[in-house]
């Protein structure tokens, strides 16, 4: 644990699935269309990452509309929909802002995570995540998929490099 937390303090950006991180479940409507209920706690600290300079990418296999739209509102401009391969987006994402693949914590819940957290500097995932993406983590979340494990790793980022509560933290 402790090396992860010191390894916090050289992450630069943060990349994030949805399904099975954002959110724990999926809801559909009559018309058949998915509704991916996402913690409000998961929007703050992305939102506030992103005030403090934190490229945010969003890399998910789901092409759902909504959810470009609740990421878009929260100021992420890097939303990656459809991913089959989702190392192709997180090399995208990385070139796009000269990062070292070292600088980028990531976070997955299941296999098509697999890959790209293994190229990832800092992997992680929700508590209720696939073995497999466990035993490739550098920490796994206390909270479950839609429970506040965005948050986790964020807040655990911004505290250990003094950036968690200060004046931006008390607005959206």
């Amino acid at each position: 644990m402790n090396n992860f937390k010191e390894s916090l303090i050289n992450v630069k950006a943060f990349a994030f699935d949805v399904d099975g991180v954002f959110a724990g479940h999926i809801l559909l409507t009559s018309s058949g269309e998915q509704i991916h209920p996402l913690n409000m706690k998961d929007g703050y600290a992305v939102q506030i990452a992103i005030k403090k300079g934190f490229p945010i990418a969003i890399i998910s296999g789901s092409s759902s509309k909504l959810i470009r739209l609740r990421f878009e509102r929260l100021g992420v401009t890097d939303i990656y929909l459809n991913a089959k391969n989702k190392v192709e987006p997180f090399d995208d994402f990385i070139l796009k802002y000269s990062l070292k693949p070292s600088e980028v914590l990531y976070m997955g819940d299941d296999l098509p995570d697999f890959l790209v957290m293994k190229k990832a500097g800092i992997p992680t995932c929700p508590a209720d995540a696939a073995i497999d993406i466990k035993e490739i983590s550098k920490y796994i979340s206390d909270l479950k998929a839609g429970e506040g494990c965005v948050r986790d790793v964020i807040e655990q980022v911004l505290r250990v490099q003094g950036k968690w509560k200060d004046s931006d933290a008390f607005n959206w």
